[in-house]
């Protein structure tokens, strides 16, 4: 595994426009989002024009939504093709079936899906959080490539140690990642300053494992940590929600998540939820193919912890 003998990068929803022959097998709503902040300026007012009221944008015309936002109708076309579609008839079909497929669940995404606005009763928060959460960890798993997937469960399976990186609300994913890992006897620390992270990472070689997580996948200190370790030869994933980001760039392997955030959400809520969703199935997938290994640490650290719980109050079965 040393890096000299690394392949290209392994990258979870990404494929080079030039080569887009049909829809993306996911949500093509979450696949904009995903790719917006890698857009080009003239490119992303459609794409947020189309994100604003997808149902609305799947009746217009190519030349009414290039009008609407403001661009040409050439530079819908080009949109088109960078979110992984031959031309505008077959985004529009997509975003009208996507539609559709909501109505036909009873729901009503351009509401549900809305910022929470300061005239919003508290039903209405409890009810836009609880579907925004939902979303998150729906749109993930049906985004989630399963052969990155596999890639890096592997590469934990055979690691000596696993470093994870994250700051702010991704600190936490990193230390319930730690928390699991260390649950079935894997070697693993969670970083969250970043000194610790870059000195950790300085140490790393090729049995080992780095995981970055920022949701948004510009994080400068985990990015700079990943590179580090990468560096050493250790085998690198980044987990963000942006593909096409700088923390994507700087790895080998890419796990993306799909979470949309909101005023008083941004960048710790739905994303976060969205972020252990992925490390679950990390984490999953490694307990499988040590299955027995880990039923054994399972019993042990369950029965060092056994004492620790208050017994049940009297009366009660």
């Amino acid at each position: 595994m040393a890096s000299s003998r690394k392949s290209s990068p392994t990258r979870a929803s990404v494929a080079p426009a030039a080569d887009a022959r049909r829809a993306p097998e996911f949500g093509t709503v979450v696949r904009i989002r995903a790719l917006l902040p890698a857009l080009q300026p003239s490119m992303r007012q459609v794409a947020e024009h189309v994100l604003a009221d997808t149902v609305t944008a799947a009746t217009l015309t190519v030349t009414e939504l290039a009008a609407a936002s403001g661009v040409s109708e050439a530079t819908v076309i080009r949109f088109c093709k960078a979110i992984g579609f031959a031309g505008y008839p077959q985004l529009r079909l997509a975003l009208a079936t996507e539609a559709g497929r909501a109505q036909g669940a009873g729901r009503d995404e351009r509401v549900m899906g809305s910022d929470i606005g300061p005239g919003d009763d508290l039903g209405r928060v409890v009810e836009k959080i609880a579907f925004a959460d939902a979303r998150a960890v729906e749109e993930t798993g049906a985004q989630l490539d399963v052969v990155v997937l596999e890639r890096v469960v592997e590469a934990l399976v055979r690691a000596r140690r696993v470093d994870l990186y994250g700051v702010g609300a991704s600190a936490f994913v990193a230390l319930d990642f730690q928390q699991k890992l260390h649950r079935i006897g894997r070697v693993a620390f969670a970083w969250p300053d970043t000194h610790a992270a870059l000195t950790s990472a300085a140490l790393l070689g090729p049995d080992d494992v780095a995981i970055g997580i920022s949701h948004t996948g510009a994080t400068t200190d985990t990015i700079e940590t990943l590179k580090q370790a990468r560096s050493g030869g250790a085998t690198t994933v980044a987990l963000t929600n942006f593909p096409r980001s700088p923390i994507a760039l700087a790895a080998e392997h890419v796990l993306t998540t799909a979470a949309r955030e909101t005023t008083f959400r941004s960048g710790a809520m739905a994303s976060r939820l969205a972020q252990l969703t992925v490390v679950d199935c990390m984490f999953v997938g490694v307990a499988q193919r040590t299955y027995a290994d880990t039923l054994a640490a399972l019993k042990a650290t369950r029965g060092a912890v056994g004492s620790r719980r208050a017994p049940a109050p009297r009366g009660r079965h």
